[in-house]
């Protein structure tokens, strides 16, 4: 191709919805994310019943989620993103990315909403609050997490702030949300500069001020917001129109995305057994039965004691 050598795997899932794609730019120290998500929003929505405004702030944090995510190594790992107000129209936000599966979640207050008009700023939705972003590697037994005040004009720029602060590495993040045709369409973008040595020799500290940063921050950084939300765009045609002109671009294993929770009868069942017996007995209802809500996905389960009678 012009300009240089491209080396596009051949992908095992379709680029153009519901995925997250890997991209190395090797000469020049960097590394991305972009993803697009169509109906695994539309899938997380429909448990709850948020007004617009709460529905665009769960679509962008649901495919920042799912950029964060694809950065994992381990198969296993797991990415949660959480955001908590002081006084905020929004008090709690909760994704989190497990094997591909998103999930979300967001507790705000409808009647200051309704009053802050159709569209609110970042701080006049959360006020004065924080992100705390935990990467979980369960096979490796390590946890690490980064909390970071929730400041600009964007969540794109608060996951900005988080890398810059907490691991020191220059990123670009863009995140951009739609609703087409009843459909709500979210697509992001992530490039970072990597730490030199990081491809298989040793890791060396990141240089801030590192010459091939701000030529890649400019390229990545002229994506519209109407091509991050395209569907019929597959992104690997994307990741072309942004460095075509770069000598080598490789495309990394695309990942698959779609709405999962995690809690089911049995799941639950076996976390009310952990509690002692006359925890359990405080559980109970005025109908004689424990009853557990997924704040997730809004389902409900309910069982007797007699249930855990063995245990």
């Amino acid at each position: 191709m012009r300009g240089g050598s491209y080396l596009f795997d051949m992908p095992s899932v379709q680029l153009n919805t519901d995925v997250a794609l890997g991209v190395a730019i090797p000469a020049r120290n960097a590394r991305g994310r972009i993803a697009r998500l169509t109906g695994v929003v539309d899938a997380v929505l429909s448990s709850h019943n948020y007004p617009p405004v709460i529905e665009r702030l769960m679509a962008e944090a649901l495919v920042l989620t799912a950029l964060f995510g694809s950065l994992l190594k381990e198969a296993e790992g797991q990415v949660t993103l959480q955001a908590q107000t002081e006084n905020g129209i929004v008090d709690l936000m909760v994704c989190d990315y497990l094997r591909g599966e998103l999930r979300g979640y967001i507790r705000h207050d409808p009647e200051r909403l309704a009053e802050a008009g159709p569209n609110p700023s970042l701080f006049a939705l959360f006020g004065k609050g924080y992100l705390a972003i935990t990467f979980d590697h369960p096979v490796m037994n390590e946890r690490y997490q980064g909390i970071v005040p929730l400041e600009g004009d964007s969540l794109a720029q608060a996951a900005q702030n988080f890398f810059a602060q907490s691991e020191q590495i220059p990123s670009l993040v863009r995140l951009a949300v739609d609703k087409r045709d009843g459909q709500w369409v979210a697509g992001g973008l992530l490039f970072q500069h990597l730490p030199e040595g990081e491809e298989g020799r040793d890791r060396l500290h990141t240089r801030l001020d590192h010459p091939d940063w701000p030529h890649v921050a400019v390229l990545a950084g002229s994506v519209k917001a109407e091509e991050l939300t395209d569907p019929a765009l597959p992104l690997d045609d994307l990741l072309w129109r942004l460095f075509h002109e770069e000598d080598e671009v490789r495309t990394l294993n695309a990942v698959q995305l779609t709405r999962g929770c995690r809690c089911d009868p049995g799941y639950v069942r076996s976390v009310i057994a952990r509690f002692p017996p006359d925890e359990r007995e405080a559980m109970v209802g005025e109908d004689g039965l424990i009853r557990v809500d997924c704040e997730f996905c809004s389902s409900s389960f309910s069982m007797s004691l007699n249930e855990f009678s063995v245990d």
